[in-house]
């Protein structure tokens, strides 16, 4: 007997099985993909180039109701830029801000740190997780992934994510890194941190007076996993002035840093560096933000949409009220999304679900914003010189943050 058919009714079996194992798979993969039903409301211009959309969707946890800005980044008028206080280490409204840099329209920013509950006798300094640009100018860096508040990170995501405007109108995405060292007459130290309300362990950071009068002890406490680690008990700050030391300090102190010098901070090994700075030594600084050259605006946001596609291992089970920006059209339109506070009735979009409406709504890439009781979207009204709250933030009121994303337009 010919053994050969019946090896071919095997293999064409096995073949057989495998394809229906395929199909089944590739179906489950569709059912599992976050499905969202998107419905758009009526386009209003807020001013030229800026449009403002209120929607609803349909998503896993109930109807979501949210608010849209589109700004035409080809349009030589708009204009994208950050909203802040006017210092790292504070908290405005959004409208607030919006109204005080004259901008037509804008949303709330990156996460910030809200609360020190884990370290007694702290003061949250309510200053962002990430990076931050306005005006071309780096404003801060970005803390450790372990000393962020909000939602956890996707997979090959950081702290050091950012959406960014450069100086060629058109939006990306990006990652901005500290780099810089302080030269000094018996030798060089590296810094590892910039504005930021966290250092990581063993480093030195340097405070400008960017960074507000809050104090700068937060600076030294938990470590590069874990925000809720205790404090440092080796630590040192140094204040120069014009180019020399002109105070040293056995902890971080408060207090406004001198507009024609900088602190630097040292935790651990970082402290042990700073102590052989006396007063009266030179000191020369070099800093920057890598990555940051070339960039209008930049604020801290993690991805979950790139390239048209979401990330992989985006949440797909807690839903909350969220704020979101992208970018599409290569990035010559700006979106940005804030939802009304319903995730406290048991509303609001998982990271995926986020993930999904951006794309819907148009935009290739996108991130997340902090959201809950900071989600925020102002618009004037057209003639108007003043910004109002469109969205229905939680607790029926805005929350102050240390920064947003501006829009306008001259």
């Amino acid at each position: 007997m010919n053994p050969r058919p019946r090896r071919l009714r095997m293999a064409l079996a096995v073949l057989a099985a495998c394809g229906a194992l395929l199909a089944e798979s590739a179906a489950g993969t569709a059912q599992a993909a976050p499905a969202v039903s998107l419905q758009a409301g009526t386009q209003t211009a807020i001013a030229p180039g800026v449009r403002y959309q209120e929607f609803s969707v349909h998503a896993s946890h109930g109807t979501v109701y949210g608010h849209l800005l589109i700004a035409d980044l080809s349009n030589p008028h708009v204009s994208v830029d950050l909203l802040t206080p006017g210092v790292v280490a504070a908290r405005e409204p959004v409208s607030r801000m919006a109204d005080a840099r004259g901008a037509v329209a804008g949303v709330n920013g990156d996460f910030f740190d809200i609360s020190e509950a884990q370290h007694p006798g702290v003061v949250a300094t309510g200053a962002a997780v990430g990076p931050a640009v306005e005006g071309g100018v780096p404003v801060k860096a970005a803390v450790p992934n372990g000393q962020r508040f909000g939602p956890p990170l996707p997979p090959g995501t950081s702290t050091r994510d950012v959406i960014a405007v450069g100086e060629d109108g058109v939006a990306r995405l990006a990652q901005l890194s500290f780099t810089g060292s302080a030269s000094t007459a018996g030798g060089t130290i590296p810094l590892r941190g910039f504005n930021q309300y966290a250092l990581p362990v063993g480093g030195v950071g340097v405070y400008t007076s960017r960074w507000g009068s809050v104090s700068r002890e937060r600076a030294v406490c938990g470590t590069d996993r874990l925000r809720a680690a205790g404090c440092s008990r080796d630590t040192y700050e140094v204040t120069v002035r014009g180019g020399r030391v002109t105070a040293v300090a056995g902890r971080p102190g408060a207090g406004a840093v001198p507009r024609d010098g900088f602190a630097l901070v040292g935790r651990d090994g970082g402290a042990r560096a700073l102590r052989r700075l006396r007063p009266g030594a030179r000191v020369r600084l070099s800093d920057g933000l890598s990555g940051a050259a070339g960039l209008r605006f930049a604020v801290g946001g993690f991805p979950v949409l790139r390239g048209g596609s979401p990330l992989s291992g985006l949440d797909r089970a807690v839903a909350a009220t969220r704020t979101a920006a992208g970018f599409g059209s290569g990035g010559r339109r700006l979106y940005l999304l804030a939802l009304d506070g319903n995730a406290e009735r048991d509303a609001g979009l998982t990271i995926a679900e986020l993930a999904s409406l951006m794309r819907q709504l148009g935009a290739e890439s996108a991130v997340d914003l902090d959201g809950g009781g900071s989600s925020t979207l102002v618009a004037r009204s057209p003639g108007s010189h003043r910004v109002t709250v469109r969205n229905h933030p939680s607790g029926g009121s805005e929350r102050p943050v240390p920064e947003g994303i501006g829009l306008f337009s001259r």
